[in-house]
């Protein structure tokens, strides 16, 4: 996954990466639905909500990531525009580019998904995210050796570099992992997917606070989007919830009555 979007970016743009990232959620969506993790009842209307909710919340991301709009609280000043890539010069590396991060918000998909199947059959987060970790280092080590020669790019300064790579790997890897698969357990990947447009939210306004970004009005009208749409998931979720906890009772009752006649017989 990490491959592909580098790939994808260098023959593209970053912007193209932040709006191709916005089909983790309908990839996701769409192969639990094919793995039955999720089921899909047109009839229903919390499946109805779900899917609109689920297809709202990318459209906001997309609105933050394409749409920037006018600064708020900014004086805005005469000046050049910012550089536009040719699209119809490299239209080919740009098709090339786009299909790299359509591969890797697949694997995005097909790996919250396996997560959920393997999570359902061997619940232990902890477990999986250790052996995730483990191999994952292994697989790493061997490529980086192999494709990187250079001494110099292994040797690590007391400085930000130290710093970034200590707490990528302890919350960005293990803490993450470990959320994650905690979240997919108990709440199935569509929602834990479904997570991704607000992502992109908080990052804008963060970059508001701590970098000293200027706030546009598409992140604002791209975070109302999402919220909305965040909402509708998230109570279409809560009424399904509620309605397996209604029925299961029942269907202890049926099963109890049956095996009293059972006996009886």
């Amino acid at each position: 996954m990490q491959n592909c979007v580098f790939t994808g970016v260098s023959y593209s743009s970053p912007t193209l990466a932040s709006a191709m990232g916005q089909l983790i959620p309908a990839f996701t969506f769409l192969l639990a639905v094919i793995f039955r993790m999720e089921k899909l009842d047109w009839r229903s209307s919390r499946s109805r909500i779900k899917i609109m909710g689920t297809l709202v919340s990318v459209s906001g991301a997309l609105t933050i990531t394409l749409y920037k709009g006018p600064a708020i609280g900014a004086i805005t000043t005469q000046s050049n525009p910012d550089p536009i890539p040719s699209i119809m010069s490299t239209a080919n590396s740009w098709i090339i580019g786009g299909l790299f991060l359509v591969t890797a918000d697949l694997c995005v998909s097909i790996f919250t998904t396996l997560q959920a199947a393997i999570l359902k059959e061997y619940p232990s987060e902890m477990a999986m995210v250790s052996f995730l970790c483990l191999f994952g280092t292994i697989q790493s080590s061997i490529v980086s050796l192999i494709a990187e020669r250079n001494p110099n790019a292994w040797k690590l300064r007391p400085d930000i570099e130290l710093i970034s790579i200590i707490y990528s790997a302890v919350v960005g890897s293990v803490v993450t992992f470990g959320v994650t698969a905690w979240c997919i357990r108990k709440k199935g990947p569509v929602f834990v997917a479904i997570f991704k447009p607000v992502g992109i939210a908080t990052a804008a306004f963060l970059g508001v606070i701590f970098l000293g970004d200027t706030l546009h009005v598409g992140s604002i009208v791209g975070a109302i989007i999402i919220v909305a749409g965040f909402y509708g998931v998230i109570w279409a979720q809560s009424k399904e919830d509620e309605h397996s906890k209604v029925n299961r009772p029942r269907n202890l009752q049926s099963l109890s009555q049956r095996l009293l006649s059972w006996r009886a017989i």
